[in-house]
């Protein structure tokens, strides 16, 4: 059975406001059953998936969790991250680069709708904590490479670097709940406000949740 179907059919139902019996009525089941879709516990026909693509407005593919973008005619040249999965080398190499790039243009776009220079500040030191981490990783996997550019010692960096990135994001939690920052912000909001890269950000959103589950299945 599908894992992520329920989930989105269940976030698409509340994003509109509508309630389940509501909802069931318009699509031409009954509450129990469309209560049973949403919580897994039975599987719907092809008939029913393509009549809830439409009612939704949305793709089967999304429905089915296969794709982030909601409607295939507002998909632009970034691939979904099923097929990044396979891509390799150099390839590979500017997809990921265009989607952290475009990603971050989004972050720094609603930062400045924010207005907080604080909250800037913090973000962005976070941000560089992570890519300083990754540069000296693979600087260091030379064991020669001269070690003058780093001052904190090789043996605690990535301890003190990440200790620092958490504490950069409490103080960027800090400054939104005490500025009262707040954005208006959905799936569709974003794909119209930023058209092209907001491909990338869903990739992203659905490549790290991936990553974060794989980890805990590797974990336990």
């Amino acid at each position: 059975m599908n894992k992520d179907f329920p989930r989105i059919m269940t976030f698409l139902r509340k994003e509109r406001g509508l309630s389940q019996k509501q909802a069931a009525a318009d699509l031409g089941i009954s509450q129990a059953l469309l209560s049973h879709y949403e919580k897994g516990i039975r599987e719907c026909g092809l008939d029913f998936l393509v009549k809830a693509a439409d009612y939704y407005e949305v793709s089967a593919d999304y429905l089915l969790g296969r794709t982030v973008q909601r409607n295939p005619s507002s998909v632009a040249d970034m691939p979904d991250s099923d097929d990044i999965r396979h891509l390799k080398g150099n390839m590979i190499n500017q997809i990921n680069r265009k989607l952290l790039m475009n990603t971050t243009t989004i972050v720094y776009d609603l930062l400045a709708q924010m207005g907080s220079k604080r909250l800037t500040n913090a973000v962005s030191n976070y941000l560089m904590g992570a890519e300083y981490q990754v540069f000296r990783a693979i600087y260091c996997a030379e064991e020669s490479n001269v070690q003058s550019m780093f001052s904190l010692d090789k043996s605690r960096y990535k301890n003190l670097t990440t200790a620092s990135m958490m504490l950069d994001l409490e103080i960027a939690d800090a400054v939104i709940e005490r500025e009262e920052l707040a954005l208006t912000l959905s799936p569709d909001i974003i794909s119209s406000y930023f058209d092209k890269g907001a491909s990338s950000l869903f990739n992203l959103i659905q490549f790290s949740e991936r990553n974060v589950r794989n980890h805990n299945k590797t974990e336990n």
